[in-house]
């Protein structure tokens, strides 16, 4: 019994786990997050970028130097090369008008990069910027250059809620419908599956027929061939399983769980002492036999030779 209760144990273990992932993966998919709020479409922050720059190099007197691409460095990074000195005292206010111009109002950080060792030279959070449009720093000298001017925008990173107490609930509450139903399924054939039927018989009891012999189960007794027997109450416990299955092979576990359980002790040689047993008490009914299937179990030939 103990062998069975761990395997009960066992298999609801791993139906609770599966229904728990099985769970999990339904309650991430239908509460996943929608994309983060504020999130910058790539081509208006472009727009807003070219803008800015065309507009520094412009306060700097130059209005004929072509303006490179803008390059999205990272998921929410973008940055764009100006390869000449430019108002950083400007910045703000430009970049800031630039990106209300085309709706963007996420927050951002602002770094302006030496082009050369990428060392980070000035910058500010939109934050710093004052209501006269200055930040920290403004007042300083850019000696490089070529600047790299960049642009990250702060999106609120969303966590994932976890499993609530209920899907913990219907977690358990499905393995065990999972459990019951294949609990059921997996049973073994029981009596109303089986060929063999009961026949009343004098002193009430009740008998299996097969071939041309009898099993009393209720009172271990066996009449074979008009020889009576008394069984014992392992004989008459294999002798019903074969019984309940004529021509069908049973594996060696199966007998074994079947009639050996309640010992809690599983001990595979003896099916083989006790089928032997079995084999010489129907030695007189030419119509039954028990045969070995090599490598699975046996299986009692009822009336086919």
């Amino acid at each position: 019994m103990k062998g069975n209760l761990l395997k009960h144990i066992g298999l609801f273990s791993v139906l609770l786990t599966l229904s728990f992932l099985l769970m999990q993966f339904v309650w991430r998919v239908s509460s996943a997050p929608a994309p983060a709020p504020g999130v910058p479409p790539a081509d208006k922050v472009n727009l807003a970028l070219r803008r800015t720059a065309h507009l520094l190099l412009q306060a700097a007197g130059d209005s004929t130097s072509n303006i490179p691409p803008v390059e999205q460095t990272a998921l929410y990074t973008w940055l764009i090369k100006l390869e000449r000195n430019f108002d950083y005292a400007r910045l703000p206010g430009l970049l800031e008008a630039s990106l209300k111009q085309h709706e963007i109002t996420t927050p951002y950080d602002v770094s302006v990069v030496s082009c050369t060792d990428n060392s980070i030279l000035l910058g500010y959070n939109k934050a710093d910027i004052a209501p006269d449009q200055s930040v920290p720093c403004q007042a300083r000298e850019m000696d490089v250059l070529c600047n790299n001017l960049q642009v990250s925008f702060l999106i609120p990173v969303k966590t994932q809620p976890s499993l609530p107490l209920t899907g913990w609930i219907i977690s358990a509450i499905l393995a065990t419908v999972l459990y019951f139903l294949g609990l059921r399924r997996w049973q073994p054939a029981v009596a109303s599956q089986d060929t063999a039927s009961p026949e009343p018989h004098a002193g009430g009891a009740s008998w299996l027929s097969f071939g041309q012999s009898r099993l009393d189960v209720a009172n271990q007794r066996l009449h074979c061939a008009g020889e009576q027997h008394h069984l014992t109450y392992r004989e008459a416990k294999l002798l019903h399983l074969f019984v309940q299955h004529p021509n069908q092979v049973l594996e060696r576990n199966t007998i074994l769980e079947q009639v050996w359980a309640d010992e809690g002790i599983l001990v595979g040689r003896s099916v083989d002492m006790f089928v032997s047993r079995l084999r010489k008490l129907l030695k007189a009914d030419e119509s039954v036999q028990i045969v070995a299937v090599h490598g699975v179990g046996y299986r009692m030939e009822v009336g086919v030779f």
